[in-house]
């Protein structure tokens, strides 16, 4: 049997690593740092805030975790790391931010996770929330850490989780959870798609509701859940959020009662209707005030780089939907922006974590399309969507809009929705996004 010193481990001097430090410190609970980074690049911050804590990098030591009784692991470090493996098999538990979160927060938790939509999703109930006059606090993968948005004053959290967040959560216990939408993502960690679902599906674990996806069965829970779905998207019935048709108009719907034209909604695009839906299932769960909520949905203009309108040069219009960075994601995009007749030019690379591509090949060939690739896996990208529309190269964002735009005409759109991460090219998708928005105001400027 090992003998606990009684000191926690945190593995990962990131911002979440940091929070986690800062929370165990103002819980005067003792703890010892360590990255698997051998110069992190905040390790003088870290150092300055903790100048009497040990601090390792590098390759962790399995000695060092089993010396402690507990470790909390930041979501960018994969718990199957063969020393923290180790630990755990010797009885030591690993656990996450979320999980200390729960332990300690007071008030009801809204649980958002999914493929794509997450960032949107949160934001808007969380937006129904303030103006509601609800006390909320809005964070986790999103924003602001989760144990930062601790407050006995608070009312409501609307949290943002990631799959690897959830990895290391034994129950959330939330008011409501959701999947919003399942698809690959992240196979360059999870062995295999099961592991990743299996990961989302940790968001039902305790929750009192559950909202699913009424048109990806990936999303629905084991049926030994035991808990009521309630249901949001394609046509309403009478389990949930959906669409109904008024005298030729389309209204989002709480069962069969219609709630507000889907015309009056801010936030462009087909995706965003269903983002719309989610939300109001999740708050109504969550007893935010109806006429609350609808407000906000007529108010709310969506979030950066999330199929963002730019601007527009000789009446085409450009979109920074720099956030997509999966497969899955720009599906949604290209649903919700595509214009027949016209076409859509779609600037596709980076890094593609293991996706396959060919899944793009059917949104791509349904509408007239056209495809700008940048990146480092454009060469992978383009093997497996030429047999599905034209595509051409670019070095640089620069490069890839003024491609996009010599291809398109009137009418046209223009869509930045990479498919992939942005590492191999700029610091994050927020640069990225950045970039693509300065070249287009270059563009339009001359």
């Amino acid at each position: 049997m090992i003998a606990t010193s009684k000191i926690k481990a945190i593995i990962g001097t990131g911002i979440t690593g940091l929070s986690v430090a800062r929370f165990l410190a103002a819980q005067q609970q003792a703890f010892i740092l360590l990255d698997t980074r051998s110069s992190p690049p905040n390790l003088e911050q870290v150092k300055r805030e903790f100048p009497t804590v040990s601090i390792e990098c590098g390759e962790l030591n399995p000695n060092t975790l089993l010396a402690c009784d507990e470790i909390i692991v930041s979501p960018g470090i994969a718990v199957a790391t063969p020393a923290i493996e180790q630990a755990r098999a010797a009885g030591i538990p690993v656990v996450g931010d979320i999980e200390l979160f729960v332990r300690y927060a007071k008030a009801p938790i809204v649980a958002i996770t999914g493929s794509n939509a997450k960032s949107t999703v949160t934001t808007l109930v969380g937006e129904m929330a303030k103006t509601a006059g609800i006390h909320v606090a809005v964070g986790g993968n999103l924003g602001t850490p989760a144990l930062e948005l601790l407050d006995d004053a608070v009312e409501l959290y609307v949290m943002e989780l990631s799959s690897f967040q959830l990895e290391t959560v034994t129950k959330l216990n939330a008011k409501v959870a959701t999947i919003l939408n399942i698809s690959a993502d992240h196979l360059d960690r999870y062995e295999n798609m099961r592991a990743y679902i299996l990961a989302k599906l940790r968001v039902y674990f305790g929750a009192e509701t559950i909202v699913v996806n009424r048109n990806d069965l990936l999303t629905h829970p084991p049926l030994a859940a035991g808990v009521k779905p309630i249901y949001f998207g394609g046509r309403a019935d009478f389990g949930g959020f959906g669409l109904i048709q008024r005298d030729g108009v389309e209204w989002l719907a709480k069962n069969l009662t219609p709630l507000m034209a889907a015309s009056e909604l801010k936030i462009r695009g087909r995706h965003n209707v269903d983002n719309a839906l989610a939300a109001l299932a999740l708050g109504d769960a969550a007893a935010i005030p109806m006429d609350a909520m609808l407000a906000t949905l007529k108010t709310f203009s969506g979030l950066r780089h999330r199929c963002e309108f730019v601007a527009e040069k000789n009446a085409v219009e450009f979109y920074n939907d720099s956030k997509g960075t999966n497969i899955g994601a720009t599906l949604a995009a290209i649903s919700g922006l595509a214009r027949d007749p016209h076409q859509l030019i779609v600037i596709l690379g980076g890094e593609g974590k293991g996706q396959d591509f060919t899944e793009l090949t059917p949104a791509l060939r349904a509408i007239n399309s056209r495809v700008v690739l940048i990146g480092r896996d454009a060469p992978v990208i383009e093997q497996a969507i030429s047999s599905a529309t034209p595509t051409v190269h670019a070095d640089s964002m620069v490069d890839a809009v003024n491609k996009a735009f010599a291809l398109a005409n009137a009418g046209d759109a223009v869509l930045l929705s990479p498919a992939c991460a942005s590492f191999d090219m700029f610091k994050n998708y927020e640069d990225r996004g950045e970039k693509f928005c300065s070249a287009v105001r270059e563009l339009c400027a001359s």
